[in-house]
């Protein structure tokens, strides 16, 4: 179905472009990072959109459905930014349940969901298929850390200052501006733009 024409939608429409011109075979990987507060889960819902209206497969992920337990985060010692920032997330369980299956680019399931941060329980799997084709948009903090980094076949970072002590270890460990395929300024929802970053 076509959206709605607005700058908001055709600014995305670009952003898949560059995307499918440089990463529209196979099975790739789109991943979107930000701080709390940067709207970064509506971007990666709305992106997705776009790559729907388009009619190539699109699938959605979140890495706030892959915590730890709370008992498991527990074990690394009280609560802190630097356990925050290192412990949250099970990335072991992303790579077998999520990643590496989607990645092998035949009928193997993949699950989009693995625990639930609220209720701190397992959720149900719902097995997936994709074609062999097919984009997967994951969201998240921390999505441009040494242990992730490698895993996106296209990073786009919103803009904006860090909202927690865990966010900026991550900040001065990693730079995801640096190493991102594309910043966004996304402050003003309905009018996000690239920004061009000054690399000297």
């Amino acid at each position: 179905m076509r959206l709605v024409s607005t700058p908001r939608i055709e600014f995305l429409r670009g952003l898949a472009t560059e995307i499918l011109h440089n990463y529209g075979l196979g099975r790739q990987i789109v991943a979107v990072g930000g701080p709390t507060g940067s709207g970064r889960i509506a971007f990666a819902e709305d992106l997705a959109e776009v790559f729907d209206e388009r009619e190539h497969p699109v699938f959605r992920a979140s890495l706030r459905y892959f915590h730890r337990s709370r008992f498991a985060q527990e074990a690394f010692g009280p609560v802190t930014p630097d356990r925050d920032y290192r412990h949250r997330y099970d990335y072991a369980t992303l790579r077998r349940v999520l990643i590496d299956p989607f990645k092998m680019g035949v009928a193997t399931g993949f699950v989009t969901q693995h625990w639930d941060p609220d209720r701190d329980t397992w959720i149900q799997p719902t097995w997936q298929t994709a074609p062999i084709d097919a984009i997967l948009i994951v969201d998240g903090d921390f999505i441009n850390r040494r242990e992730l980094n490698g895993l996106w076949s296209y990073s786009i970072v919103l803009d904006g200052a860090p909202q927690s002590a865990a966010d900026r270890l991550y900040e001065a460990e990693v730079n995801p501006r640096q190493i991102a395929s594309a910043v966004v300024d996304n402050s003003n929802p309905a009018h996000p733009r690239r920004l061009l970053l000054d690399s000297c």
